[in-house]
């Protein structure tokens, strides 16, 4: 059994960049941008309704204020300030999510806050207290790299973690991605992608990006919406993990 995400609203304005209403028949979990890597309020109200109607979980993907660089860029920010930061991105979504009926289900960070949260201790830490600032009382799930400072502080202050995975990602021996800034780090070939998601959710392995097998324990796997064709692909993943026997639902 896996839950099938995906980065969604990531677009500004005139500027769009993910095919929404396609991804959105395919997954089960939406990770919505909330303005600070993309996203804008009318595509995250558009993307809100659409995923409430659909029946499919609404996340906030919250990121470190870089609409330029779209989140992929390292920064230093103060913990306490992006405490706030996390906060104000997921009420924000919230506001358009309760709009629609629904409501912020979980909560994954984008980008390069997303990688240094796998190591950062401080920097994790002021995640979650952001997100037990704008969900106070409620257990929202974290959604990070299996192993992570983030999931590490999630636990600490009594949030549920959803381990995640990537098909079209290539990993490092220690389990953690593969810097974009390195040869190889996406994996663009449709083919691959499907085979690696298979084997992700199905027997919890993966191929290294050195060829050793690492194993990656996953109950939520993600597909890029900014990929090319992602719809599409989104479409194959999910059509393979059901022929190998796999259920595709959202996580508890």
């Amino acid at each position: 059994m896996i839950d099938l995400n995906a980065d969604l609203g990531e677009g500004f304005g005139r500027w769009t960049l993910t095919d929404d209403a396609a991804l959105l028949s395919v997954v089960t979990s939406a990770n919505v941008a909330c303005g600070f890597h993309a996203g804008d309020p009318s595509t995250m109200r558009r993307v809100c309704a659409l995923a409430a109607e659909r029946g499919v979980r609404i996340g906030a993907q919250v990121s470190y204020r870089d609409l330029a660089g779209f989140g992929r860029r390292a920064m230093d920010v103060p913990p306490d300030e992006l405490a706030d930061e996390i906060a104000y991105q997921i009420g924000a979504l919230q506001v358009f999510a309760q709009a629609a009926g629904a409501k912020v289900g979980y909560v994954k960070p984008h980008g390069a806050l997303y990688n240094r949260t796998v190591h950062d201790e401080e920097q994790a830490a002021a995640v979650v207290r952001g997100v037990r600032l704008a969900l106070p009382g409620t257990p929202s799930p974290v959604l990070g790299l299996p192993g992570s400072r983030l999931h590490e502080a999630a636990r600490r202050a009594g949030l549920p973690v959803v381990a995640e995975a990537f098909g079209d990602r290539a990993y490092t021996p220690e389990g953690t991605l593969l810097s974009r800034r390195e040869p190889g780090a996406v994996v663009h070939d449709p083919d691959a992608v499907v085979r690696r998601s298979v084997g992700i959710a199905r027997d919890g392995l993966l191929a290294a990006h050195t060829g050793e097998r690492i194993r990656l324990r996953a109950r939520s796997l993600c597909l890029h919406g900014d990929t090319p064709g992602a719809a599409d692909l989104a479409r194959r993943v999910r059509t393979a993990l059901r022929a190998a026997g796999v259920r595709v639902e959202a996580f508890a």
